[in-house]
Order: C-alpha cells, then sequence, then structure tokens
C-alpha cells in the first residue's frame, strides 16, 4: 500500500488529535477554518469538526464523541449551560458566567473534564484591540439574559467600564445574572442594573452597545422594541455577537443612532478571539489571531 493512499490517509487522519465545534445549528460555523488556521501556524497537528447535536441529545453526542478519541470541544447555543453541567472541573471565569463555551476531556486521573469560557475574553479583545475603544469608565448595554451573555458579563466587569445594564425579554433573568455578577462588579467598581427590552436607556444613552441575542441569527434583527428613546450614544460602538450578513440589520440600525464617528463589529473579532483562547486552553501555546482575523474577513466577505 502507498503512503499516500486513501486507507493510509484516512489512518493519518484519525490519529490526529480531534476538536469540534458542538451546537445546533453548527453548519454555519467558521470555527474549523479558524482552528485549522491556527494548527497550520503553530504546528499545531489536529482535525477539527462541526458536531452537531440534536437538541435532545447534547450529552449522549458529546459522550460519543469522547468515546471515539476527541480531546475537546467548543460549545455554541444552545447549550452551553448544559456544558457547564458536564464539566467536572471549571475555571474561575466559567465558574463566574454559569456557562461554558470550551470543553477540554482531561481522564480521570487528571481530575475530569474541564469547562472554561472563552466568550469574554474574546469579545474584550475584540473591542479593545481590534476596534481599538478602551472600555473603562464607559455606560455600555447587553443585550440579552443567556448564554451568550453571561458568557461575557464577567470579562466586561473586568475591563471597568463605569456601568453595565443588562436588559432582556424576561427582566427576572436579568435582574438574575447581574445578582450573580454583584460581588465581582463590586469589587471592580462597577455599577449593574438589569430591567425589560423597552427599558433600555433610563439614565440615558450608552457609549457600548451590545446584542447578546440570537434575533440576527433567527432574523429578527434589532431586539429592542422602538421606544423614540435613544440607547447609543453619538459616536458609541455597537456589537452584534453574531457575524455576517446576519449581522447586519441590527447594526444598520446602530448606525443610524451613533452617527459620524460611530463604530460597528460583528462578532467574527470575538469569534477569533475566543478561538485563540481556546487553543491556548487545549494546546498551551496561544496562536496569533490578528492574521486569522483578517484572512477569514476577506473570505467571509469574498463569499458575501
Amino acid at each position: 500500500m502507498s503512503a499516500d493512499s486513501p486507507a493510509s490517509v484516512s489512518s493519518a487522519a484519525a490519529a490526529l488529535d480531534r476538536y469540534a465545534v458542538a451546537g445546533n445549528p453548527v453548519a454555519h460555523s467558521r470555527s474549523p477554518e479558524i482552528h485549522a488556521a491556527f494548527a497550520a501556524q503553530t504546528g499545531q497537528s489536529l482535525v477539527y469538526e462541526r458536531l452537531l447535536c440534536p437538541l435532545d441529545a447534547f450529552e449522549a453526542t458529546i459522550r460519543g464523541f469522547v468515546a471515539a478519541g476527541a480531546r475537546g470541544c467548543n460549545v455554541t447555543v444552545p447549550f452551553k449551560f448544559e456544558a457547564f453541567r458536564l464539566a467536572q472541573r471549571l475555571t474561575p471565569r466559567a465558574r463566574l458566567a454559569g456557562a461554558v463555551n470550551t470543553l477540554r476531556f482531561d481522564a480521570e486521573a487528571a481530575g475530569g473534564w474541564l469547562g472554561d469560557n472563552t466568550d469574554g475574553a474574546g469579545l474584550v479583545a475584540d473591542i479593545e484591540r481590534n476596534a481599538a475603544r478602551p472600555l473603562r469608565g464607559q455606560r455600555v448595554l447587553l443585550i440579552g439574559a443567556g448564554g451568550a451573555s453571561a458568557g461575557v458579563l464577567g470579562s466586561l466587569i473586568a475591563a471597568r467600564p463605569a456601568a453595565i445594564r443588562v436588559v432582556n425579554r424576561s427582566p427576572d433573568k436579568a435582574l438574575a445574572l447581574i445578582d450573580s455578577h454583584r460581588a465581582w462588579a463590586d469589587e471592580h467598581g462597577v455599577v449593574l442594573s438589569a430591567g425589560p427590552l423597552d427599558a433600555a436607556a433610563p439614565g440615558g444613552p450608552h457609549e457600548v452597545l451590545i446584542n447578546g441575542t440570537s434575533a440576527s441569527l433567527s432574523g429578527a434583527g434589532v431586539p429592542l422594541p422602538e421606544t423614540g428613546a435613544p440607547v447609543l450614544a453619538r459616536g458609541g460602538l455597537a456589537v452584534d455577537m453574531m457575524y455576517g450578513p446576519s449581522a447586519a440589520a441590527f447594526l444598520d440600525w446602530a448606525d443610524a443612532q451613533s452617527g459620524p464617528g460611530g463604530a460597528r463589529r460583528d462578532g467574527l473579532g470575538m469569534l477569533v478571539e475566543q478561538a485563540a483562547e481556546a487553543f491556548l486552553v487545549w494546546r498551551g501555546v496561544r496562536p496569533d489571531s490578528a492574521s486569522v482575523l483578517a484572512d477569514v474577513r476577506r473570505r467571509l466577505e469574498s463569499a458575501a
């Protein structure tokens, strides 16, 4: 059998360390190409896949993936809270979030599966480094109180903005989210508040507006009701955690509020930055995210 025969190629692929993005849906995910670029850049031998998990069979799917030799996975909507419950060990940032987006399948002898949350580190890196918008002293509005928002709130607080307001369709969920972060906010001198979607800016517009809902993914676009009161300050920054065309409606709406000097970020930068953080957790080496982000952005724009 030749060294490059189909059977030998298949055997070599099977021997590589396996990782995946697990969620529902996942067909749209750019994570495989991002991690392939990281692996090539750092000389790491691995394969990264998409793992579609039935809504009622996340745990069974993940355990099957582990049984097949997987080393770790990223977790996306809607399974971040379930991943938190599956982890046997948690990093401090995952424990604070109450949600996990990165699992490392360590053996029982090493303490069992490690759960981490790299979303917040990725979002803050994209805002402060890639968008060159320091968060310190700013007023931030975070829309949504689900797994995405839970994953980023701790890191946003650590960046020391003046205040963060969380609004959600169910205000009690927003209140529960900030209550779980109050001690952390007090430690960093950040004022937290919560409310319904139609009370997004009781104290006036915010300098930073972050959409942490799935509205863009579902095509709904703007998750806030039209109240007439601006929620984003002139010259402010709007961020949608979704990326590509699905984020356009929200960001276009935000542009009208921020006007000249305003800035917009879809979630691609956050995706690449949180992936770099996850790669570090898995492989012990941090890739250069800037070059990969630029390349993936070019591909996304060419496809559009």
